[in-house]
């Protein structure tokens, strides 16, 4: 096997990535060694991509970024059972302690050590990726690849948007980013009455709509109480998803819940962003923080959505080779896209 392979790195503070050249990670005990196929942008890469406060905070460079791909086993370290060479793969992005109590309650989403695959340790934006078995996911041939290579984000889509029961019920998803519009369809799929989205990007609005939202409102001219009127809701909305992070979208959501209503808390907020605790107790409301995936129920769902006929498919708007990166973060840096793949192949 080839011991040096092409990596896409933050190499120093400061906005920008770099393909360098670098080993080939060795497996060690109880670890897979996994050939990249096709990886995907995520918000977080183009954070580390602009080295925002976020990153200035987290990253620590040198570092491979990079946490949604799909691959195939390349070789398995000491005492791995239960996989085989070729089996193809993605992989949780969370690697978790074991030993804390979250940990041993089978709650490992809730570890207080976690180390991110592409934040806090080296990604996937590679030609080879190292991680713990126990961090493998088996995935059916059966899906297709471009769709496994986003899986992680996927995963928090269906995390957040199932976290309530939102079977017959009114959903309101703030933010129609790649995982807005996935929760939406996935709220659809599991028998919501309505799901509107809100946001400011046409754009991604229209995709929502094309996922399966049955309305959407754009912010900056359209009157989300309209969208409501038009569809028969009196108390307001039963489930609501923060999805943007805009301290404004959240303001709204809890102005628009019925009493009783339930939150999931995907985004993430700037510090300007103040809670109205006053309406969320006269409300009665249930507001949860969403992280990550529940490992591995999530991963259970989605794949049981796929094979339930669940197409992600129209999400996916750029397919590029990973030496074409710069092209697919401008486009994540414009708004004017869903889901941008990279291809791992090697020309």
């Amino acid at each position: 096997m080839q011991t040096d392979m092409v990596a896409l790195v933050k190499e120093k503070a400061g906005p920008g990535l770099a393909l360098i050249k670098k080993p080939v990670p060795i497996p060690g005990p109880g670890e897979v060694l996994i050939k990249i196929r096709k990886t995907a942008i995520c918000g977080t890469d183009v954070h580390i991509y602009n080295w925002n406060p976020w990153s200035q905070r987290n990253i620590r460079p040198p570092l491979t970024i990079g946490h949604e791909y799909v691959g195939e086993i390349a070789a398995l370290g000491p005492g791995v059972p239960g996989f085989g060479i070729g089996e193809r793969v993605s992989g949780e992005g969370h690697i978790v302690c074991g030993h804390c109590r979250n940990c041993r309650a089978g709650n490992a989403q809730w570890c207080k050590d976690t180390k991110g695959v592409g934040v806090n340790r080296d990604g996937a934006f590679a030609e080879y990726l190292c991680i713990p078995a126990c961090n493998v996911v088996p995935v059916s041939e059966a899906f297709p690849e471009e769709i496994v290579a986003f899986f992680d984000a996927y995963g928090n889509a269906t995390h957040a948007a199932l976290m309530y029961d939102v079977a017959g019920e009114d959903v309101l998803i703030t933010g129609a980013g790649p995982i807005g519009v996935m929760a939406a369809a996935i709220c659809r799929k599991n028998g919501a009455r309505n799901v509107i989205v809100t946001d400011l990007n046409d754009y991604r609005l229209k995709m929502a709509r094309a996922m399966g939202a049955t309305a959407t409102v754009s912010v900056s001219r359209d009157s989300l109480d309209g969208a409501m009127a038009r569809r028969h809701m009196v108390e307001g909305f039963d489930v609501g998803l923060e999805m943007s992070g805009s301290h404004l979208a959240l303001d709204q959501m809890l102005s628009k819940m019925r009493n009783g209503g339930k939150i999931a808390l995907l985004g993430i907020l700037g510090e300007q962003a103040r809670v109205d605790l006053n309406e969320v107790i006269f409300k009665s409301l249930t507001m949860t923080g969403i992280y990550g995936r529940r490992m591995y129920e999530t991963w259970y769902k989605m794949g049981a959505m796929l094979e339930a006929g669940l197409d992600l498919s129209p999400l996916i708007t750029h397919r590029l080779h990973f030496t074409d990166f710069e092209k697919g973060f401008a486009a994540m840096q414009g708004g004017l896209c869903g889901k941008v793949i990279l291809d791992w192949s090697v020309q």
